[in-house]
């Protein structure tokens, strides 16, 4: 089961500012698929060939920033001074996720299951 959607939004209204504010997380620009205003959220980015993969830790359809990507088809990536423009957005199965990613890369964090994984290509 995914993480509960009331702990998205504690999420995104505390924890995101304070990981914004620190600087240290790589952070994922896009714009509203309803007010059209450009968002920024700090997430893992897990680095593949041709692109990136996300973890969707609270499901597709609870996180705004997916449901944003989606529609919007692209977003920017930022990892301290390195940017990437990314596109063809695309929810992948943990299997996926886990034939591309590093080996130690820990695709289902602690004891949470059912997460979905967003992958994005760079854009050329």
């Amino acid at each position: 089961m995914p993480v509960p959607k009331w702990l998205a939004q504690v999420n995104k209204r505390t924890f995101n500012k304070m990981e914004l504010k620190r600087g240290e997380r790589p952070v994922l620009t896009h714009v509203g698929r309803k007010s059209g205003k450009t968002y920024r959220t700090p997430l893992d980015a897990h680095p593949v060939d041709g692109g990136f993969i996300f973890i969707v830790m609270y499901g597709s359809r609870s996180c705004d920033w997916v449901q944003n990507i989606l529609a919007a088809e692209s977003a920017t990536l930022t990892i301290k001074d390195d940017q990437w423009e990314l596109s063809s957005p695309r929810l992948i199965s943990k299997q996926e996720a886990g034939r591309q990613v590093s080996p130690e890369t820990k695709l289902e964090p602690g004891r949470i299951k059912g997460i979905e994984y967003l992958q994005m290509d760079t854009a050329t």
